[in-house]
């Protein structure tokens, strides 16, 4: 055993992403110029998707909002992206003009694409390049990218406007207004930060309440001014204006007990020609909330505690563990990929781990003493107690019931994440972030109750827990790619969607020539906004306010 716990303690030596510089969040925005559609008669419907590559892929991370009938399309949707100093992230902006009746990609038509790295963009604060479509450029169709950092203060503001009496600006029907609010910056330059939706044929709208970080509103300051103009949409695009005011984040919390804001909308050339005018109508603020967005050293200081269980294939697949081709062969001096993929992981997740017992289960096998399969063993053989003492304790466990075990099948999951689920299913009973649930699951090959998985899955993202799946091997993983939302959001059987995206896929050997902390932080990228999206999701603050947490905090 003294061997492998040396190679256990030169894995741990090489783990050093404790070290890893605090992220940085950056918020996007994009707009585009003279774009133009092979259907020249009509003008294009764009939307803006970006794409992050990884490991040679590229993945959809997020994508604007649609603008109809637009060839210069300002996106009012902010993409929010982490920005690793130490890492090159490259990224494509896709613009499609996305047909109106129907919203997928298939029927869209691309209209040209933008890849930089998001240093670039971060470096120059504002990056316009051309779009190309093909290798080529696409007419004289051009991209801008500006990038902001989300400064300590990640808190949001929710904003719920209507007016009344807005002038009528269509004959045969009442105006279709929206309102669009701006902030202005140090060199008077104007930042779009939110476009409401537009309410058709009426002088009263009330908009959909919507939220915005205070960053993106007003940089931190509150006494910053924000232009605000009502428009009357035109199907053409040429959108007619009704009228326009000013006002400061300060003046905007005046709507926060149960209060309103009120302001007049005015049309400085009506007020210029006309003697009598009083105003194009009045807009008004029904709420401004504040929501304190917690962050995931929040909500770790404050006492949140990471419950780390792995699940290891135990199926016939992965070959005869006396035979040195076997993906379980246990050799004297190096660990095999199971044993690898579970200390880079397990070394992170105890550190954040206060008791240091990690349940175990293996799945696929016929156990002693009956051997009957079963989908979610302890793997001490100890349905009772299934805790192993700290990640070496798991690493004994695993060796010494491989000899016990037959290997079999299928290669079911759902049992696994059911079990886990339940556990996280009771905390979320206490109301508080005390508990946070992973389950890594270590498997050679493709999963067998694929409906089962999604449905679980599916359930648990509802709950406080995430899944990391290492494929270990060079079996075809191309399915678990799908349980990975990162390519589109995963659905039940039924068709109802994740609440959040709480899985991460990795094949192992995209890793098997780096460090540990290289797979580590691949698989573990993750799960501090997944925790940080859970909680804030419910609203759970963190158990007791940390230092940390008071030295960052905005006063009022």
């Amino acid at each position: 055993m003294k061997k492998m716990s040396n190679i256990y303690e030169s894995a741990a030596n090489t783990l050093g992403i404790f070290n890893s510089p605090c992220l940085t969040k950056v918020e996007l925005r994009v707009a585009c110029k003279g774009i133009s559609d092979r259907d020249a008669l009509s003008k294009p419907d764009p939307c803006v998707i970006l794409k992050m590559q990884s490991h040679g892929q590229w993945f959809e991370v997020d994508r604007t909002e649609v603008i109809r009938t637009c060839i210069n399309p300002v996106f009012s949707k902010l993409f929010t992206v982490d920005f690793y100093f130490e890492e090159v992230q490259r990224l494509r902006f896709e613009v499609h003009d996305i047909s109106s009746n129907h919203n997928g990609l298939k029927e869209a038509d691309f209209l040209g694409g933008m890849e930089c790295t998001l240093g670039q963009i971060v470096s120059q604060r504002k990056l316009s390049k051309s779009l190309l479509k093909h290798g080529n450029t696409a007419g004289k169709s051009s991209i801008t990218v500006i990038a902001e950092e989300l400064s300590g203060n990640d808190d949001y503001v929710e904003l719920s406007f209507s007016a009344r009496k807005l002038d009528d600006k269509d004959f045969f029907s009442k105006s279709d207004p929206f309102l669009e609010i701006f902030r202005v910056n140090d060199d008077a330059t104007q930042q779009l930060v939110h476009r409401t939706e537009v309410v058709m044929n009426n002088l009263n709208p009330a908009w959909k309440t919507f939220k915005v970080s205070v960053n993106s509103l007003c940089s931190g300051d509150q006494d910053r001014r924000l232009k605000c103009i009502v428009w009357d949409w035109d199907s053409n695009g040429k959108h007619d204006f009704i009228g326009e005011f000013s006002s400061t984040f300060k003046e905007m919390r005046g709507a926060m007990e149960g209060r309103q804001v009120q302001w007049e909308c005015i049309n400085p050339k009506y007020k210029a020609k006309k003697k009598n005018y009083k105003n194009s109508g009045i807009v008004i603020l029904n709420q401004c909330k504040i929501h304190k967005m917690h962050s995931f050293l929040d909500y770790i200081m404050g006492g949140c505690q990471i419950q780390f269980t792995v699940a290891i294939d135990f199926t016939a697949s992965n070959g005869d563990p006396r035979n040195s081709c076997s993906l379980h062969y246990i050799h004297p001096y190096q660990p095999n990929e199971y044993l690898k993929a579970l200390v880079a992981v397990g070394e992170i997740c105890q550190d954040y781990d206060s008791d240091k017992m990690f349940p175990a289960f293996g799945f696929g096998a016929r156990i002693p003493p009956e051997y009957k399969v079963s989908h979610d063993f302890a793997i001490n053989f100890n349905e009772d107690n299934p805790e192993c003492a700290g990640i070496q304790g798991v690493v004994e466990a695993y060796q010494s019931c491989l000899p016990k075990l037959q290997l079999y099948g299928p290669t079911n999951i759902a049992p696994i994440i059911q079990k886990v689920a339940k556990s996280a299913s009771e905390e979320t009973n206490t109301k508080e972030a005390s508990q946070y649930f992973i389950l890594l699951i270590l498997t050679d090959g493709v999963i067998t109750d694929m409906a089962d998985t999604r449905e679980a899955i599916v359930h648990a993202s509802h709950l406080p827990m995430s899944v990391i799946i290492v494929g270990v091997g060079n079996a075809d993983f191309s399915d678990m790619q799908m349980l990975d939302g990162d390519d589109g959001i995963l659905r039940s059987p039924k068709g109802e969607p994740v609440l959040r995206d709480i899985v991460q896929f990795v094949p192992f050997r995209n890793f098997k020539h780096a460090s540990p902390s290289a797979l580590a932080k691949s698989v573990l990228a993750e799960v501090p906004n997944q925790v940080v999206d859970y909680y804030n999701g419910k609203g759970i603050k963190p158990k007791c306010m940390s230092e940390y947490e008071s030295s960052r905090t905005l006063a009022p």
